[in-house]
C-alpha cells in the first residue's frame, strides 16, 4: 500500500454498545484495516445526541449535528448505529444522496424502507450494506446475496432473537414461568427496559422480512410477516413438549411455496413452535442465534453464533465497512438489491403446519369424542392425543387436560377448529395453540 494513498473517511452515527466498539476497532486496528483495504481508514467524527467528555471518545470528534457530519467532504462512508427508524432514515438518505456509501445495523428501518434506500443507493452508484441487521456476528446476508447467488433458496428458518431464546431456554431448563425468566433476562442485560419488541416478535419479524427479501428476490416488509410472541408460553407447554420429545423456540421462517400448478409464493412468519430435541435448533440455547438455509443445489446450511451484543455486532459492521472501503479504493460496488421475482406473499391461513393444542375440559364421558369430532369436521387429522386428570387444591377431581397433536393442516382450518372447540360446553379453556416445526410426521 502506498503511503500517499487517499484515506477513506468514516462517520459513525451513534455511540452505544455497538458504536463504541466500532470506533474502538477503527482506532485499534488501523494498520491491519489499511492493509486489507488498500488505504487508511480514518474516523472523521461521531454523531451523538449528547456531546460530553465522558463518552470515551475525544470531545472534538463528537457532534450532535448529524446533518453537518454526514455532509462533510472528507466522509466517504456513513455507519448508522443510532436507530430507530427516524432519524436514521433521514440521515441514511442524506448520505446516499451525497454519494456516500452506508453501513447500517438498523433492522427496523431495513424491514420497512429497504426499497427506498436501495433505490437511493442505486441512483447514487454507492453501496448499502446491512449484514449486522440480522443475527449479530453471524454471516447470513452475505452468503445469501453472494455465496448462494447462483442457487435457488427454498427456505430460511432459525432463531434470530437472543432475548426470547434466553427466556425460553430458562423456562425449559429451570421450570420457571415466563415472568420469572423475563426478570432474569432483564437482570443480565439481555432484555430491554421495554421488552415488547423482542417478546412480541417484532424484532424477529423485521429480520424475517430482510431475510425473505434477499432469499427470494422479492420485497418483503415487516407488515408482510405473520407475527406471534412468546408471552403466553407456559411451564405446562414445556412439560407437554418434553413428553412429545420437543422443546419450544421462537422461530423466524421464510419459505418459497410452490402450488400444484407451479405458482410460487413467499411465506414469512414468526411464532413460538415445538421443535424436536434431535433437531439442531433445539440445542441452540441462551442468547445464541442460529439460521438454517436450504437451497436446491447446496442443500442444508447452518449458521450459528452470537446473535447480539456490542462486540459481535460490531464485527459484522466492520466487515461491511471494509467491503465498502475496498470498493471505494478499487472503484467497484457491492451487490445491488435483487427484486426481479416479485413473488406474492402468502397469507398465513394457507400455510400447512402441524399443531399442538392444549385445552382443559370437563371430566365427563364422551368429551374426547366431541373434541375429536370438531377436528374431523374440518379435515384436520389427529396424530396423537394425551389426556390427564386434574385435581383442585383440596385434591378433588376438577376436570381433565387434553393435548392434541395434529398432522399437517392449514392455519385457516386449525383456527376454525379452535374457535369451534372454544364454543363447546365441555371445553373449559383453550390453554395453548402452538405449531410444530422440524418434524417428519406429516
Amino acid at each position: 500500500m502506498s503511503s500517499d494513498e487517499k484515506p477513506v473517511g468514516v462517520a459513525v452515527l451513534g455511540l452505544g454498545n455497538v458504536g463504541s466498539q466500532v470506533v474502538r476497532i477503527i482506532e485499534d486496528s488501523a494498520d491491519d484495516l489499511a492493509a486489507r483495504i488498500g488505504a487508511p481508514l480514518v474516523l472523521r467524527g461521531v454523531g451523538v445526541r449528547r456531546v460530553a467528555d465522558d463518552r470515551g471518545v475525544p470531545i472534538d470528534m463528537l457532534t450532535d449535528n448529524i446533518e453537518e457530519l454526514v455532509s462533510r467532504d472528507d466522509v466517504d462512508i456513513v455507519v448508522e448505529l443510532m436507530g430507530p427508524v427516524e432519524p436514521a432514515r433521514k440521515a441514511i438518505l442524506s448520505a446516499l444522496e451525497q454519494r456516500k456509501s452506508v453501513v447500517t445495523a438498523n433492522k427496523a428501518l431495513m424491514a420497512v424502507s429497504t426499497g427506498e434506500l436501495a433505490q437511493a443507493a442505486e441512483h447514487a452508484h454507492v453501496d448499502l450494506y446491512f449484514e449486522a441487521s440480522v443475527a449479530g456476528a453471524i454471516p447470513v446476508i452475505r452468503p445469501l446475496t453472494q455465496s448462494l447467488a447462483g442457487d435457488t433458496v427454498l427456505r430460511v428458518a432459525g432463531i434470530v432473537n437472543g432475548t426470547t431464546n434466553y427466556i425460553l431456554s430458562e423456562m425449559d431448563s429451570t421450570g420457571a414461568d415466563y415472568d420469572s425468566a423475563l426478570a432474569d433476562a432483564s437482570a443480565l442485560g439481555y432484555a430491554e427496559a421495554d421488552p415488547t419488541a423482542d417478546v412480541e416478535g417484532y424484532d424477529a419479524a423485521a429480520k424475517a422480512a430482510i431475510l425473505a427479501s434477499i432469499a427470494f428476490h422479492t420485497r418483503v416488509t415487516a407488515a408482510d410477516v405473520h407475527r406471534e410472541g412468546i408471552t403466553n408460553v407456559s411451564p405446562a407447554d414445556f412439560a407437554s413438549a418434553r413428553a412429545l420429545g420437543c422443546t419450544i423456540k421462537l422461530l423466524a421462517i421464510c419459505e418459497r411455496l410452490t402450488s400444484d400448478e407451479g405458482q410460487q409464493r413467499v411465506s414469512a412468519r414468526v411464532y413460538p413452535a415445538l421443535v424436536p430435541l434431535d433437531h439442531p435448533l433445539a440445542s441452540v440455547n441462551g442468547a445464541f442465534n442460529a439460521v438454517f438455509v436450504e437451497a436446491e443445489a447446496a442443500g442444508q446450511l447452518m449458521f450459528y453464533g452470537q446473535g447480539a451484543g456490542g462486540a459481535p455486532t460490531a464485527s459484522a459492521v466492520m466487515g461491511d465497512v471494509v467491503m465498502a472501503a475496498r470498493n471505494r479504493v478499487q472503484g467497484g460496488r457491492g451487490p445491488r438489491e435483487s427484486k426481479y421475482a416479485k413473488l406474492p406473499i402468502s397469507p398465513i391461513g394457507f400455510i400447512p403446519t402441524r399443531y399442538y393444542v392444549n385445552m382443559n375440559v370437563s371430566d365427563l364421558p364422551g368429551v374426547l369424542s366431541a373434541v375429536s369430532a370438531e377436528f374431523a369436521k374440518r379435515e384436520v387429522s389427529i396424530a396423537e392425543v394425551r389426556q390427564e386428570g386434574m385435581v383442585d387444591e383440596e385434591g378433588q377431581r376438577c376436570g381433565a387436560r387434553i393435548v392434541v397433536v395434529t398432522h399437517q393442516a392449514t392455519d385457516a382450518a386449525l383456527s376454525e377448529t379452535v374457535a369451534a372447540l372454544a364454543d363447546l360446553d365441555v371445553v373449559q379453556s383453550i390453554n395453548s395453540v402452538l405449531r410444530m416445526e422440524g418434524t417428519t410426521n406429516e
